[in-house]
């Protein structure tokens, strides 16, 4: 785990700095903190789902149920 963890971040520090080439400090920033908080408000919205109407299965279940049920399924494989 500790070799997975030190490739990861290695990989990690090797794409920012071809981010903050291209794009600079402050637009890698700008693009960090969008992509945060996309990923907080579909955390949250997950959550609240769970709480609502807890399913036995993942997020795929909720996507059959409330959108269709090929993309739970491609959810699923995807995932």
């Amino acid at each position: 785990m500790i070799a997975m963890g030190g490739a990861i971040g290695t990989g990690i520090f090797l794409a920012l700095g071809a981010t903050i080439r291209q794009a600079g400090p402050g637009g890698a920033l700008i693009a960090y903190g969008c992509i945060g908080i996309m990923v907080y408000f579909l955390i949250t919205s997950l959550g609240e789902m769970a709480t609502f109407m807890p399913v036995a299965g993942s997020f795929e279940t909720y996507a059959s149920k409330f959108v269709d049920e090929s993309l739970g399924f491609a959810l699923g494989w995807n995932y």
